[in-house]
């Protein structure tokens, strides 16, 4: 099969067969290039101007990397219609992303995995798969596991892109810290993929002695999630992106099928040609595109024991909060939000031969105790305002808000 050779600053040259690479210059595909990995972690990392096409291609070639290295050690299961299906579910696993990360994750939209194998079907794309041997239904099923299959090489699949060690965070902690300049996500990728064991039913298990290479990638996204993903201005930049977003959505001032093809810049667009009368909430993503982000004033630790703190991860509930706190405080409500990280976790079912187990329940040192420490040290609820000069009693008004709803 005739292949690309394409120049990757992680791993190397990517060799991508000719009538896949085709697809890099469809629209859908191209889109990708206009969307930044990171969305507005820029603001914090001038480095991290990286896209979500050259995540996708990072991902294809881990994933042509993992299928090698298990059909070397018996995956006999594997067709070549399969095999061109995985390649193409790798490199095509983001195509309905939507922009600027995951600021758009809580609001009432389609998830992307359902629009990128809806986008897959579609006759460019689709072409490109068939022309290269590989099944765009197939491709579809692996991506979107709303998709209903009971072939077994299709969900061998999908544990594969979906999983602890899988190609897409193999290749997101490792290009990510590449970019922002920092070493927490960098992987030992080599030696990760040769301990992988095939299993038709698991998809992938590894021996005990091979533990440390999730306790690394466990650790590794503990720490971006830390420094990078979570760090305070990035959350504040994502939290206004979103308010501004679901008060448009909210007030049908722009559809979710408006925002499905947007890029980072187009998604700006699409608000400004909003009358501004009807839409106070522009303030927020105008800030955030002249690098204007509000203000921390109060950190507060999510305590999941908390049932006010629940109900504020209810998007709704959170916009209700918001207007109250910024009346008691005197400014506009658009003014003012709340930000809270969603639910991460740090467990693994990945089965670990030898032992027996699964392995959260092995000898590993990521102990229950330790995973639920690591989650309550990210989450925190922050408030954020526009401004906050000619402002008093900011503390005591909003720890006294948050005392008044304590249940």
């Amino acid at each position: 099969m005739e292949c690309r050779a394409i120049r990757d600053p992680l791993w190397k040259h990517i060799y991508l067969p000719e009538e896949l690479a085709a697809a890099l210059t469809t629209p859908d595909f191209v889109r990708l290039s206009r969307i930044r990995q990171l969305g507005p972690a820029e603001l914090v990392y001038p480095g991290a101007v990286h896209t979500r096409a050259g995540h996708s291609l990072g991902v294809y070639e881990i994933a042509r990397r993992i299928l090698e290295r298990l059909e070397l050690r018996g995956a006999d299961w594997i067709t070549p219609t399969g095999r061109i299906s995985w390649y193409a579910a790798a490199l095509f696993h983001d195509i309905g992303h939507f922009p600027y990360t995951h600021s758009l994750k809580e609001l009432p939209l389609e998830e992307h995995e359902v629009l990128s194998g809806r986008i897959v079907l579609e006759d460019d794309i689709a072409r490109c798969i068939a022309k290269a041997g590989g099944d765009p239904h197939q491709v579809a099923a692996i991506i979107d596991t709303t998709i209903p299959t009971t072939d077994p090489q299709t969900l061998f699949y999908r544990r594969l892109l979906s999983g602890v060690l899988d190609p897409d965070k193999l290749d997101y902690l490792n290009r990510d810290a590449y970019y922002c300049g920092v070493p927490y996500g960098i992987q030992d990728t080599e030696f990760t993929l040769d301990q992988l064991q095939p299993h038709q039913q698991k998809g992938i298990v590894l021996d005990s002695t091979a533990i440390l290479s999730v306790e690394n990638l466990l650790f590794s996204k503990y720490l971006m999630y830390r420094s990078v993903y979570w760090h305070k201005q990035v959350r504040i930049a994502t939290a206004m992106m979103k308010k501004a977003l679901y008060a448009a959505l909210s007030r049908q001032l722009v559809s979710g099928e408006a925002l499905y093809q947007q890029d980072d810049q187009g998604i700006h667009r699409l608000l400004q040609a909003i009358p501004q009368g009807a839409f106070p909430e522009i303030v927020l993503a105008q800030g955030v595109a002249q690098r204007q982000l509000y203000k921390v004033v109060a950190e507060i630790k999510f305590d999941p024991d908390n049932s006010f703190h629940r109900q504020l991860e209810n998007l709704q509930l959170r916009n209700e909060a918001e207007e109250q706190l910024a009346q008691q405080l005197g400014i506009p409500a658009p003014h003012l939000l709340l930000d809270i990280p969603e639910r991460i976790s740090f467990e693994s079912d990945l089965w670990i031969c030898g032992e027996e187990l699964p392995f959260s329940q092995s000898s590993t040192v990521f102990s229950s105790q330790t995973v639920a420490s690591f989650t309550g040290s990210l989450r925190k609820i922050r408030v954020a305002i526009k401004e906050k000069d000619n402002l008093h009693n900011t503390d005591k008004i909003i720890a006294r808000f948050f005392e008044l709803n304590y249940n």
